[in-house]
This record gives structure tokens, C-alpha cells and sequence, in this order.
């Protein structure tokens, strides 16, 4: 079949944008002497996959000595893990008072403004003596902390005392930013829920009774109470002065700057009110209450026998189907009782054991047969 060109597509008696054009410009037509185009990865160890890499071989030469390596090192461990969290010695007493029987159960109602507070007695006896420090806690149930809502619901800017927050507090604090149009401080659900029960103790000797000290300083986290809560800027001998056009949280009975006597114990910077904003991540949690300091190395702190626990019963939790504990607990090395992390350890330590000796009988079994089959030509 014939091609016909016209006199402009042709340069020096060939096509311009012909196939195969000797000393041409682009292959396919249209086109001057710009670069093929190309979708080959750049020739890089990396893009290339020419990294050097390391593969493990898992051989019984390296996989049986791991297992009881393991196992020898885990379970130690955590028998010793375990041992000495049940050395701790701990006593809990719940007195919400759901039960008929319970001192507490005529406070079971009470509510946030109840005047005079609702109080009830508790007694108990210690079967063991406490010989070191003693961490009085509070614990609460079926309270979530860790709602989304409930954990913005803060101004943290107001905490660590910026005058302007103090009176402009977060919208985050909604619905407990203001109060007959007055700024809260603290504001949000957080601080407007603090536990304010008051728990004292008392040793009983021949129907005498004798308070135990509970120190309520030094509860909080260092970082805590120096760094991230901080009193208004200010004259630091008047609070009163530093939170005038402020209110109270509606669920307070008194101001912030009531809440102790005592000018480093007060305000933003209260220990209780510290320890209260730290929230929990579970529903059932203990926070630290007090703190039973041993006084001499010849008595233990607190000795077997009777106690009594005097309550003031303000904080409400039967309408949500809570519970309130005391717990009395001594602490170790490790932190304070818990069991779980020593059975973990003993647990995976004994199967890693077990794997290895099962692994070791199986290769000492079939280890040396030869497996491989005969492939007919």
C-alpha cells in the first residue's frame, strides 16, 4: 500500500514523527528530543531491595535454650514478686452502709448540703501489727473518672493560677463555669465532685480511746503540687483577697480557700484537693488519704488490736450505686499489694518451661529421622 507525505512532514526525506527515525527525536510521533518517561525504580540498595538484612534461623540449638533460659529467670522472679506482696499487710473496711446492720446505714442518703454532717463509728481490730509506714487511702467504686467529658471538664490554666482564667475560666467547665454570674474556682465536674468525707482513727485500750496522727501533707506527686497547681498571683498570705469575685463549686460546702488552716496546705495548692484531681482510669480506685508515720524502730506503727474509725459521712454514692472503703496498707519495695504481676511472671515463666521440655522431648524423638521422601523418577 502506497503512504503519501506532504512536503512538511518530511525532513530530510523521512517522516518527522515517524517510528524508527535514525538520529530522530522521540519515538511514537509529535514529539522533539525530550526524556523517555519510565516508572523503573531508581537503582538504589534501598528501592532495589539490596539492604543487607538478618534473618533468624530457628533451630533446636537456639529455640530450647531460650524457653528455659526464660523460665529459669521468670519464675524466681515472680515467686519473689509474689512473696513479698503478700508480706503487705492490708485491712479494708467498707462503710457505705447498704447493709441494715452498719453504723453507717442511717448516712446512706445523705446528700452534698446535709447540716450537721451525718456521722458514724466503726470498730475493728487489727489481727497483725503494722510495722512500717501506714497509707490510710479512701476508695470509691462505680464511679468513672475516666469519662471523656468528666476529664476535660478542667481549667488548667486556673490551676496553675493565671489571674485572667481565674475569672475567665474554660468553656470546657460547662455546665459548672459560673454560678450566678460568678466565675467557679476550681471549675469542672472534676473539682465539683471532690471526695470530702473526713475519716479519724482511733486506738482503743481499755475502753480508752487515743487518736492515731494522720498527717496530711506529702500525699500528693512533687510535680504535682510545685509545678502544675498554683495559687493566684498575688498576696499569698490573703486567698480571700486573691479569689474575690470567684464562687465556690455548687457541691462545695465552703471556698477553696477554706479548705485548710494552714497557708501551704490551701487552695489550688490543698493536697486532698491535689490528689482528688488526678483522675482514675477505672472505675474501682483508692486515692491516698493519710499518711501513719512509724515513730520509733522498737513499736510498730500501728499494733494488733482494737481501733475505731470515726466518719463524717458527706459524699453521696448510694444514688449511682456506689462504694466507699477505708483501706489500711503498708507498702514495699515494689509499690503496694499486688499480686497479679508475680503470678504473671510465675504463669509465662512456667510455660516457657513447659514448651521447653515438651519441644526438647519431641526433637530428642523425631530430631534425627530423616524426612525426607523418595521422588520416583
Amino acid at each position: 500500500m502506497a503512504v503519501n507525505y506532504s512536503a512538511k512532514e518530511e525532513v530530510d526525506g523521512h517522516p518527522s514523527g515517524g517510528v524508527g527515525v535514525p538520529g530522530g527525536g522521540a519515538v511514537g510521533g509529535g514529539g522533539g528530543g525530550g526524556a523517555v518517561k519510565t516508572r523503573k525504580p531508581d537503582n538504589t540498595a534501598f528501592k532495589q531491595q539490596r539492604l543487607p538484612a538478618w534473618q533468624p534461623i530457628l533451630t533446636a540449638g537456639t529455640v530450647l535454650p531460650a524457653f528455659f533460659i526464660i523460665g529459669l529467670i521468670f519464675i524466681p522472679i515472680g515467686i519473689g514478686i509474689f512473696v513479698t506482696s503478700n508480706n503487705i499487710r492490708e485491712y479494708e473496711i467498707d462503710y457505705t452502709g447498704t447493709e441494715p446492720s452498719s453504723p453507717c446505714n442511717k448516712c446512706l442518703n445523705v446528700s452534698w448540703d446535709s447540716t450537721p454532717p451525718c456521722t458514724c463509728t466503726i470498730n475493728f481490730t487489727l489481727e497483725h501489727s503494722f510495722e512500717s509506714n501506714v497509707f490510710m487511702y479512701y476508695g470509691l467504686s462505680n464511679f468513672y473518672q475516666n469519662h471523656r467529658r468528666y476529664v476535660k471538664s478542667r481549667d488548667d490554666s486556673q490551676l496553675n493560677g493565671d489571674n485572667s482564667s481565674l475569672l475567665n475560666p474554660s468553656k470546657e467547665c460547662e455546665p459548672y463555669r459560673t454560678n450566678e454570674d460568678k466565675p467557679i474556682a476550681p471549675c469542672g465536674a472534676i473539682a465539683n465532685s471532690m471526695f470530702n468525707d473526713t475519716l479519724e482513727l482511733y486506738r482503743i485500750d481499755n475502753d480508752t480511746r487515743t487518736p492515731i496522727t494522720l498527717i496530711k501533707k506529702g500525699i500528693a506527686w512533687w510535680t504535682d503540687k510545685n509545678v502544675k497547681f498554683r495559687n493566684p498571683t498575688g498576696d499569698g498570705n490573703n486567698l480571700t483577697a486573691l479569689f474575690q469575685g470567684t464562687t465556690k463549686p455548687v457541691n462545695w460546702p465552703k471556698p477553696v480557700y477554706m479548705l485548710d488552716s494552714d497557708p501551704d496546705n490551701n487552695g489550688f495548692i490543698n493536697e486532698d484537693f491535689i490528689v482528688w484531681m488526678r483522675t482514675a482510669a477505672l472505675p474501682t480506685f483508692r486515692k491516698l488519704y493519710r499518711l501513719i508515720e512509724r515513730k520509733n524502730n522498737l513499736q510498730p506503727t500501728l499494733q494488733a488490736g482494737k481501733y475505731s474509725l470515726d466518719i463524717a459521712y458527706n459524699y453521696p454514692v448510694h444514688s449511682f450505686d456506689g462504694r466507699k472503703r477505708m483501706i489500711l496498707s503498708t507498702i514495699s519495695w515494689m509499690g503496694g499489694k499486688n499480686p497479679f504481676l508475680g503470678i504473671a511472671y510465675i504463669t509465662v515463666g512456667s510455660i516457657c518451661f513447659f514448651l521447653g521440655v515438651v519441644l526438647l522431648i519431641i526433637h530428642h524423638k523425631y530430631g534425627n529421622r530423616n524426612t525426607s521422601a523418595d521422588i520416583p523418577n
